[in-house]
């Protein structure tokens, strides 16, 4: 090849890869998002105050910045960096990449419960949305009653979310068979594509469109007024600062303080205006650690770390939940295509039947490893459960590269626990905010968890005795029940020991082999530690705003009703406020 020839090549390579790696950036530009800063460019601008200060750009975060932006002046705090440009957050082949990247730039933080439950807590501009599965379904009907929510601004809450994030998966054949064995073991009506939560059997939305692309949260952020919000990334909030001058009845929320990806800190403050506020948003696990670092929350709890007590509530960090998920693994004669949540059954058992199937990533991957924080791609696991420690995964994943692309050609059919009815606890480990606090859900500490557990186990078994499962597996005549039990015992990936009668107890089948599908909740719950408002019970100018309020994970995924709670939320405070300002 001549130097000509040559030099064209390069050329050409070079702009391919521009292309490539610039898409993210076009998205960008297309969505006509507000600037984002690094938090260490906060000092320029630090002579100004804010009528609301968000903590956490998360799934409820971004919201309600876009929505309070169109009347004040709005601050949003991000502990991550953007979702944009990363494509192993945009695109769906690259879906568990983000899960198993344990860096320290991962938009996914990881964390072990004391139960023995691999898990991850988002770190990136968008939060969830960024790192989940992209399943969207309403809430059901009842639960809005219950939250006492007002129906009609619910109902122009979820449209204004799914008019810009949410579409129509093309169904998938792994999530087209799903559909047709439920309705064939008696999960039914087909109540066909709907947000809506029915019982029987539906295709719900995706934040995935129809090129694989993930819309976010923080592209709703394109709705904001420009020229009030401020959005800082790196910008980790470990206090919220309160004036307690004596004379006043209760403490008052005025500022913030945080650090910047240098380290460096730095503090916000409020408009000393009427209806300014710090909101809290920082998802089920960063909402109940921040009140706790800042002093409100259990006194025994706070002493053992030497934090002044702000306000004494014993509730902070109580009653956390997250849905127990159980899967079955099932091979396939062939690969299957990469599918992720699509299609649904919703039992009247409390029972939820998904599915996922393949794997797949795209060549250009930051971090070409197989996803083992992730549960439902079809990994195998060869460490013995007493020896799956961070090194011992982190071993594992760079062992997997010898792994031959047959281990995954299947699908798993999961089985999840709506509700779930068992609780647990958050407590701190340590003061630095970047730690992960101390998590225990007691999963299937509630015998009525277990119980469902088992009928999910069953209704799978119903499932795949169907024809529409038996003429894809790979033996042509479907596998024995206690086959499959046996290939999923291993490829549901925790740290609980495993017994010998997994497969012969299903109640011990679903003890040892749990994971999660992210949907933990609680730690500031309504009527406990923040009011019908969502403020903070003793504290002035302080809401919590997010799925740490939540007694129960709302429809069979909670991204929809987190996301429209961010934007009805703001729309309250909204009225509220100039309700208010009019002398309303």
């Amino acid at each position: 090849m001549d130097l000509i020839s040559r030099r064209v090549v390069f050329k050409a390579l070079v702009f391919l890869c521009f292309i490539r790696s610039s898409q993210g950036r076009d998205q960008f530009t297309k969505l006509n998002l507000p600037p984002f800063l690094k938090a260490s460019r906060f000092p320029t601008f630090q002579h100004e105050a804010y009528h609301y200060i968000i903590v956490g750009g998360g799934t409820a975060g971004c919201p309600l910045a876009a929505t309070l932006s169109q009347k004040y002046n709005v601050l949003l705090l991000e502990r991550g960096g953007s979702p944009y440009g990363n494509r192993n957050i945009t695109l769906l082949e690259n879906f568990h990449i983000c899960l198993a990247d344990v860096s320290p730039e991962s938009p996914a933080q990881g964390f072990i419960s004391t139960d023995g439950v691999i898990n991850a807590r988002a770190k990136v501009l968008g939060g969830g949305t960024c790192i989940n599965a992209g399943f969207y379904s309403r809430a059901k009907p009842s639960f809005v009653q219950q939250a006492g929510w007002d129906t009609e601004l619910v109902n122009q809450s979820y449209p204004w979310v799914e008019e810009r994030i949410v579409h129509w998966p093309k169904v998938a054949p792994w999530q087209a068979a799903l559909r047709d064995g439920l309705l064939e073991a008696g999960v039914s009506p087909y109540n066909g594509y709907t947000y809506d939560h029915l019982y029987g059997t539906k295709v719900g939305g995706t934040i995935f469109d129809e090129t694989g692309y993930r819309h976010t949260a923080a592209d709703l952020l394109a709705a904001a007024n420009p020229n009030n919000l401020r959005v800082l990334l790196y910008a980790s909030v470990n206090k919220i600062v309160f004036n307690t001058k004596q004379g006043h009845r209760k403490p008052r929320a005025i500022g913030v303080q945080f650090k910047d990806e240098n380290g460096r800190h730095h503090q916000a403050f409020l408009r000393e205006e009427r209806g300014s506020e710090i909101i809290v948003s920082a998802g089920a696990i960063g909402s109940p650690q921040l009140l706790l670092l800042s002093g409100i929350g259990p006194r025994n709890e706070l002493k053992k770390h030497n934090i002044s007590v702000t306000l004494r509530n014993e509730h902070v960090g109580k009653g956390m939940s997250d849905n127990p998920m159980n899967s079955i693994f099932v091979p396939m004669k062939k690969p299957t295509k990469q599918s992720l949540i699509e299609t649904v059954g919703i039992t009247d058992a409390g029972v939820f039947i998904e599915a996922s199937s393949g794997f797949s990533q795209t060549d250009d991957s930051i971090h070409c490893h197989h996803g083992i924080m992730s549960a439902e791609i079809g990994q195998l696991s060869t460490i013995p459960p007493k020896k799956r420690s961070f090194d011992a995964i982190q071993k594992y994943v760079d062992n997997k590269y010898s792994l031959p692309k047959e281990v995954f050609d299947g699908g798993f059919i999961l089985e999840k626990i709506d509700g779930p009815l068992s609780t647990g606890n958050l407590v701190l480990v340590d003061t630095d905010v970047d730690s992960n606090p101390s998590v225990t859900f007691n999963y299937f500490q509630h015998p009525k968890d277990l119980s469902r557990c088992v009928h999910g186990i069953k209704t799978i078994e119903k499932i795949l005795k169907t024809n529409h499962f038996t003429n894809l597996t790979a033996n042509g005549a479907g596998y024995p029940m206690e086959t499959l039990l046996n290939m999923s015992v291993s490829a549901n990936i925790n740290l609980i020991p495993k017994h010998t009668n997994d497969t012969t107890s299903l109640e011990q089948f679903c003890r040892d082999t749990v994971t999660t599908i992210w949907h933990y909740h609680g730690g500031c719950h309504v009527g406990k530690v923040v009011d019908q408002q969502y403020r903070v019970i003793g504290i002035s100018g302080l809401r919590v705003v997010d799925g740490s309020t939540l007694f129960r994970s709302p429809g069979t995924n909670p991204q929809a009703t987190v996301l429209m709670m961010g934007r009805y939320m703001g729309v309250k405070i909204l009225r509220e406020r100039l309700g208010q300002a009019a002398g309303v």
